[in-house]
């Protein structure tokens, strides 16, 4: 069986990435960053986050 991933919510991964959640939120709006809409909620998984910070794209997320 596959190990299951923890999804993280706005605050989880604010505190993840080392920034705020109004940054973090400025992104949802931009759809810069990989989440995902849970009923009201904000998810985010941490490998594609990882990915995203290490494919340089989080370097354009406030353009």
């Amino acid at each position: 069986m596959e190990d299951l991933e923890r999804w993280l919510n706005l605050e989880e991964i604010a505190q993840y990435i080392g920034c705020s959640k109004d940054t973090i939120r400025g992104w949802i709006r931009k759809k810069t960053i990989p989440f995902y809409k849970v009923g009201r909620q904000y998810k985010f998984k941490v490998s594609e986050i990882d990915h995203w910070i290490q494919s340089g794209k989080s370097a354009d997320a406030d353009k």
